[in-house]
Parts: structure tokens; C-alpha cells; sequence
């Protein structure tokens, strides 16, 4: 596994609180076997990046799988890679994928072909899991969800917009409106 980016080096988050080092630029990687489009504020400043989104178009033609993870979604869309398919991003942003070609469905993953699109999160680990059993098996994948513990059950029911508190999802709304956070509607 590599990170890319436009140039080989240390990139920091969009809040600026964590490093990741990327060991190449997409050009160094031409034809890798899976690309995984991670999400996060930072798309928005990709959606028109004719670099990245060249890159993703030719690995895309190559590559066993094509995936995104919340907002990467957009950047597929962006692409080109989902224009009239069946697609999940960020519940936010489901309009904006639809503005962009794809059919936004309200699902935490969707397959199509050899394209996988997670929406939030924590919907990326199911798409991992998925991923590994399409690649490996699916005693493969069953070891890496023990491995990692994965066995949700979270304290609140408030994972959708369709289950949430109404004043839950207005703070969230707010909170991304004034500057990506939901504790920034608070601030």
C-alpha cells in the first residue's frame, strides 16, 4: 500500500493535527492494482485538480477496484468514473454527487462492477471488509474484522440523518456551514 499525492513528501490534514506522508506522486504509480479515494474537506479543492482526476481516470482502466470513502465519492464523480451509476458518498453531499453525474443512494456501501463507494467513515471499514473478501476470501476478511474487533454496536441509534435527533442534524448541518465541524457550531 502507498500513498500518493501531487508530490512525494509530508501533507498535512485539513485541521492541520496530523502529518500523512505520501511515499510517491500518482505519476510513480500508474496502474495500481486498487485505488482507495479518501474523503474529508479537502475534495472540494480536487473537484477541477485535472492532475489527480487524469490519474484516477487511467488507473481506473487498469485497476482490479476503483473505491472512495465519504467524499472521495465526488472525485470519482469527478472523474467521470460514476457518471449514471449508482453510488454512496457523506449523507451531506449526496446532492452534490448527483450534481456531478452519479445516483446517490442512502446505503453505507454500494458495489457496482468493480467500483465501491463507502459513505461515511466508519461505512469505509465495511467497504475494507468487503474489499478483502472480493480479493482474499471471505475467511480472509473474517479474520481481518476479528483482528480489528470490528463489532459495532454503538451507544446512540444516531448513525443517519434518517434515525438522528432533528436538532442532532441541524447542529451537524450548522456546524458544517460555519466551518466543517460539528463542534464548530458550538464554537
Amino acid at each position: 500500500m502507498r500513498f500518493l499525492a501531487v508530490d512525494p513528501g509530508p501533507v498535512r490534514t485539513d485541521n492541520g493535527m496530523l502529518t500523512v506522508l505520501a511515499e510517491g506522486s500518482y505519476g510513480d504509480v500508474p496502474r495500481p492494482d486498487v485505488v482507495v479515494v479518501p474523503g474529508g474537506p479537502g475534495t472540494r479543492a480536487l473537484l477541477e485538480d485535472e492532475r489527480m482526476l487524469d490519474w484516477l481516470r487511467t488507473a481506473h482502466e487498469s485497476s482490479r477496484y476503483t473505491t472512495s470513502v465519504c467524499t472521495g465519492s465526488l472525485l470519482l464523480a469527478a472523474a467521470g468514473l460514476l457518471d449514471d451509476t449508482d453510488a454512496t458518498t457523506h449523507w451531506l453531499v449526496r446532492d452534490e454527487l448527483a450534481d456531478l453525474g452519479a445516483r446517490p443512494l442512502p446505503e453505507r456501501v454500494v458495489e457496482r462492477g468493480r467500483v465501491l463507494t463507502a459513505a461515511g467513515v466508519s461505512a469505509g471499514i465495511d467497504m475494507g471488509l468487503r474489499l478483502a473478501e472480493l480479493i482474499a476470501g471471505v475467511e480472509l476478511a473474517q479474520a481481518v474484522q476479528l483482528i480489528i474487533e470490528y463489532d459495532p454496536q454503538p451507544p446512540f441509534d444516531a448513525g443517519s440523518p434518517d434515525k438522528a435527533p432533528s436538532e442532532v442534524v441541524a447542529l451537524v448541518r450548522a456546524g458544517l456551514e460555519r466551518g466543517g465541524t460539528p463542534a464548530a457550531a458550538t464554537d
